[in-house]
């Protein structure tokens, strides 16, 4: 059998041939932070990226629940990269990575690299048991948001015509494993559709019959959250009509039914939530992880052994006063930011790059249309005004004006109405597009 022969990807005929490349595995708050701090340096620097967009994921459980478009938390990465002179964007699946010889693999090719920084995020982690998978998705992606619209919204639809009470209520059974922000905003999202969204939408279904189930091993909700906030939550969570079930563990999940402690649920609508593991950065380059597949990282954010690879975000394991830091986009954005002061200072022929430091700017979270919780140091609180300042500062985050114009009316409008703009219900073929409208334009054939 011939040997498959390695095409190496040529270099950008806009740069200069002694500029020095720097490859930046990943596209999202990590990467794009990286890239935007190299900009107007005597580099050359490409993302590579098996998606060809920037997704914004704290808001990607509005999408799975009709609140949004997924052309309103994407931004395509070639309009970021075009108003960057020393930038490119090449997309692809990075299967290797030769270190010895400082070639990323892309499929079939080879891409030359003098700096590298990995931030190829997290996956979900199912602790050991894989095919849970098939029966309870995860929300890292868009097509995991489509999915999981798909299954909600087919789930009133089919409970509206089902005669039989018992099937009827296993439909409108829906479990959450997992009581992080993700978990908590989700199940606040769905309980609005049960109870506000969908009223008079149907004509033999309360839509109110929904049984919202929100499971969390640990004591409390939101860890990493003041416990005062976190049980004023668990509360607010209870009068939406979530139940919370916390201190307690999933123990199988199957076709239709879940397995909570020793109490098993019939329930059609079985959604992930908890815990997530790094990509497999680690195996590529060969250095050490922890436990969830995180690169250990020197305090430069560089790997041992290798000066000249950085890993950020949620695939490195980065200690600071002791603690590993969280896997959130503040960190892999101040993360991307300063691997950028580290490569200038290689390049400046100086050996021991800076150590990082990460200024934590607090936390929030939102559950439903007018309740938040904001952490910032000794300025705590919760309710309307935490809600705003939610909304307010995540659409700041959004990476282009026309994606905070139209999100800002969305959550208007959904404040004023709690009427949802993007109900579309995609079949499971057409996932593969960024944007429903694709779909019901009419340009998706099967």
């Amino acid at each position: 059998m011939a040997k498959t022969m390695i095409q190496t990807i040529p270099p950008d005929p806009m740069q200069p041939a002694t500029a020095p490349r720097v490859v930046i595995i990943g596209g999202g708050f990590g990467g794009l932070s990286a890239a935007r701090a190299l900009d107007k340096q005597a580099l050359e620097v490409t993302i590579v990226d098996h998606n060809n967009f920037h997704l914004f994921q704290p808001m990607l459980y509005q999408v799975a629940t009709g609140g949004l478009s997924a052309s309103d938390i994407t931004t395509p990465l070639r309009s970021v990269v075009h108003k960057m002179r020393n930038l490119r964007f090449i997309m692809g699946h990075v299967t290797d990575i030769d270190s010895a010889k400082q070639l990323v693999m892309i499929d079939n090719q080879a891409l030359p690299y003098d700096y590298l920084i990995l931030a190829t995020g997290a996956s979900t982690n199912y602790f050991g048991h894989p095919e849970w998978a098939k029966m309870a998705p995860s929300m890292k992606s868009i097509d995991d948001a489509f999915k999981i619209r798909r299954m909600v919204f087919s789930a009133f639809e089919a409970a509206e015509r089902e005669p039989d009470p018992a099937k009827q209520c296993a439909l409108l059974t829906f479990v959450l494993v997992g009581g992080g922000p993700t978990g908590v905003e989700l199940a606040g999202a769905i309980a609005e559709l049960a109870h506000h969204s969908f009223t008079g939408d149907f004509y033999r279904l309360d839509p109110a019959m929904a049984h919202i189930i929100l499971v969390q091993g640990p004591a409390d909700i939101l860890p990493g959250f003041p416990r005062a906030l976190a049980r004023r939550t668990e509360r607010k969570l209870s009068q939406m009509g979530v139940d919370v079930r916390t201190g307690e563990h999933v123990k199988g999940v199957g076709d239709g039914y879940v397995m909570i402690e020793k109490e098993k649920f019939a329930a059609e609508n079985i959604i992930w939530t908890a815990g997530v593991k790094a990509s497999p950065a680690s195996k590529w380059i060969g250095a050490e992880a922890d436990r969830d597949g995180r690169v250990r990282v020197l305090p430069d954010l560089s790997i041992p052994g290798h000066p000249n690879i950085f890993v950020i975000g949620d695939t490195a394991h980065a200690v600071q006063a002791g603690k590993p830091l969280p896997g959130l986009a503040p960190v892999a954005i101040q993360e991307g930011k300063h691997t950028a002061v580290v490569i200038a200072e290689r390049m400046a022929g100086k050996k021991d790059g800076s150590a990082f430091h990460y200024f934590d700017k607090g936390m929030m979270a939102t559950v439903g249309r007018s309740y938040g919780l904001v952490c910032m140091g000794p300025i705590r609180f919760t309710g309307l005004l935490a809600w705003l300042a939610w909304v307010f500062i995540h659409i700041m985050f959004l990476i282009t004006f026309r994606n905070r114009i139209l999100v800002m009316l969305q959550y208007a409008w959904m404040y004023l109405t709690y009427e949802r703009g993007s109900q579309t219900i995609i079949p499971s073929g057409a996932v593969r597009f960024m944007d429903e409208d694709y779909y019901s334009a009419g340009y998706y054939k099967e």
